[in-house]
């Protein structure tokens, strides 16, 4: 049995949001994807959309067709290590960002994925290691957006039926954040998972105090809670002396770059972005690492792939999705996407990822590039 890869298709998607969503240093106005398709001779066509790069989309294109997509025709997509062999020297040019080539070589890994389940009639969940098909979703939320109240996030997040919520801080005083933390506790009760994301916005000390405001709050995990020139020691040391269980990841573009995180004791959790690191292939990579570890594997947003890979291991936690307005490529472009059932999403059995895009979505929000790029 072949698959033979004939032509690599891509479509960018960019929706505009109704609001700026604030992070600690960051913000948002739009989401951003690309739907990578992979057609083989056989007539099995495997597609995903990767990523939410905003303003690099056209120049992840560029590269999925100039530079990987002449490696890969012809090949045998059922030889997937190879495959994705052949295409990270894409992601060799040290004068160019290397996020840029990474997720063109996830894009075109995921959508191979997609294209083995199909042809196996078997959904990617279960070929990956088949653990449950059933896992907890959580939001993210709690950004620096003041028409939102605390409460009201929290009220829209239980009554969504979701588990928990990886809650914004960074951007403020340890005090500051520390009460707007204790107020979302308060508002979605002891029952609902409750993480902080600094988005590496504090120094040690501060990410010290900060967890230490909040440890009689339940806070399930902290989340990239040091600044990014030394974050690795300062982890470490935020998690010696706070006590906080610590996660961090998808700021790491390999599995090595996990592995160190791990052999220098700075995590309980890992959050690799399979997205923003090559794939799939490398992220199970790092799961294998993390189990030998005792450390506990998350995915960073991009659910419809986060959720296959968590549910197919023992030490996976929770898919990470955020509300309708913050994310409408994950509410409104998947056609089939399950209800949740107390604070969890269960996986088909349909072969692949198993998800139906709304193509009159696509048509509606695919970017038309002009001559000039």
């Amino acid at each position: 049995m072949r698959l033979t890869i004939r032509q690599i298709e891509t479509i960018p998607i960019r929706v505009p949001l109704p609001r700026v969503y604030r992070g600690s240093y960051y913000q948002m106005t739009h989401r951003s994807t690309i739907v990578t398709r992979i057609h083989t001779d056989e007539g099995v066509t495997g597609e995903v959309f990767t990523g939410d790069e905003d303003h690099i989309n056209r120049e992840i294109e560029r590269v999925i067709h100039d530079e990987i997509a002449p490696r890969l025709i012809g090949e045998d997509a059922f030889a997937i290590e190879l495959c994705w062999e052949l295409a990270r020297p894409a992601t060799f040019n040290i004068l160019r960002d290397r996020r840029i080539a990474l997720v063109a070589c996830a894009a075109v890994d995921g959508a191979i994925w997609d294209a083995v389940g199909k042809a196996l009639g078997q959904p990617l969940w279960r070929l990956w290691g088949g653990y449950r098909n059933r896992i907890g979703v959580i939001w993210t939320g709690g950004y620096y957006t003041a028409d939102i109240p605390i409460e009201a996030e929290m009220a829209a997040a239980r009554e969504a039926g979701i588990a928990g919520m990886k809650f914004k801080v960074g951007g403020r005083s340890p005090d500051e954040d520390s009460q707007r933390f204790i107020a979302a506790r308060k508002a979605a009760g002891p029952d609902f998972v409750l993480m902080a994301d600094a988005n590496q916005g504090y120094t040690p000390d501060e990410a010290v105090r900060f967890a230490r405001l909040v440890e009689d709050h339940d806070l399930y995990y902290f989340e990239e809670p040091c600044r990014w020139h030394n974050d690795r020691r300062a982890m470490r040391d935020v998690r010696y002396r706070s006590g906080a269980r610590i996660c961090a990841g998808q700021s790491e573009y390999s599995a090595g770059g996990c592995r160190d995180l791990m052999a220098d004791s700075a995590i309980d959790f890992c959050n690799f972005d399979s997205s923003w690191s090559g794939g799939p292939t490398e992220w199970r990579r790092v799961a294998a690492m993390a189990l030998s570890f005792d450390v506990r594997m998350c995915h960073h947003e991009e659910a419809h792939i986060g959720a296959h890979l968590l549910a197919s291991i023992p030490h996976g936690t929770f898919a990470d999705t955020m509300p309708p307005d913050r994310d409408p490529v994950w509410n409104r472009m998947i056609a089939n996407r399950p209800r949740l059932a107390d604070g969890c999403l269960t996986l088909s059995d349909l072969p692949g990822f198993g998800w139906e895009l709304d193509h009159d979505f696509i048509q509606a929000h695919r970017v038309t590039y002009t001559a000039e790029g």
